[in-house]
């Protein structure tokens, strides 16, 4: 194998929740540009297959699933009628910026069950599809979106509100990801089934310029993360040339925690 074909995604089959949001729609292209074959989700049917009808006219393989990814009867009704699944991305989180009074034991059961509950019930019902295409290909990867936020803790003093901060529910969900992760490795390891949690740092999707400012001086390279640099991270993870990579957190963050 070249190193090319290393990162190469060849007749495989992707799947990956909240592929439209701001990194979902960056991974999704990177999934699609290594030649998977991408199952794109999303709530929005409408616009889920406007998203993939854009990839396929860009020459892609894509098929568009319109399902709650949080939902668990959707869950398990989706994968347990698709006959195989290489990789799976766990993505999409339910949580809703609130301030520290504002916070009730609803916000922090929805995120947690939209992060670790819905991520551990998708493993789960994939578990079939996984092991078909560890038949077919010899391995298959899960990759949790986690976020630094489940390392450390949110810098209130970098924002001009500090209700706006990353919220008190959305870390410890994020946390308990990276935790399923390894336990998810363990289980499934010697099945070939490899299962990583990726955890990007600060890539905001829209930020005044002295807030970014702010937010890139915090890390050793000066600068926020653009939608893209996600992609080859996931890459990596997704691919053949992580092959001997489990139970891991990949820190995508421009060394923010390193500090």
């Amino acid at each position: 194998m070249t190193s090319a074909q290393y990162f190469r995604l060849d007749g495989r089959v992707a799947f990956i929740s909240g592929s439209r949001g701001h990194l979902g729609a960056a991974m999704t292209c990177a999934l699609c540009a290594a030649g998977a074959h991408v199952i794109v989700n999303g709530r929005d049917a409408a616009a889920l297959d406007a998203f993939a009808a854009e990839l396929r006219d860009e020459g892609h393989q894509v098929t568009a699933a319109p399902f709650d990814a949080h939902d668990v009867a959707q869950i398990r009704a989706f994968f347990g009628a698709l006959p195989r699944l290489d990789i799976l991305v766990n993505n999409a989180v339910a949580m809703q910026v609130k301030s520290f009074d504002a916070l009730s034991p609803e916000d922090f059961a929805r995120t947690y069950a939209s992060s670790v509950t819905a991520a551990f019930e998708t493993v789960r019902a994939a578990l079939p599809a996984l092991r078909a295409a560890v038949a077919a290909s010899g391995d298959a990867s899960i990759v949790n979106i986690a976020s630094m936020y489940g390392q450390v803790a949110p810098d209130g003093g970098l924002y001009d509100d500090r209700a706006s901060q990353s919220p008190f529910h959305y870390g410890p969900a994020k946390a308990g990801l990276i935790q399923l992760s390894r336990h998810l490795a363990a289980e499934l390891g010697h099945e070939k089934i490899r299962v990583n949690a990726l955890v990007p740092g600060p890539f905001p999707a829209a930020a005044p310029p002295a807030f970014g400012q702010r937010l890139g001086a915090r890390t050793m390279l000066g600068r926020t993360g653009r939608a893209e640099e996600i992609g080859g991270p996931l890459l990596f993870l997704s691919s053949p040339a992580a092959s001997f990579v489990t139970g891991s957190a990949l820190v995508v963050d421009g060394g923010w925690t390193a500090w």
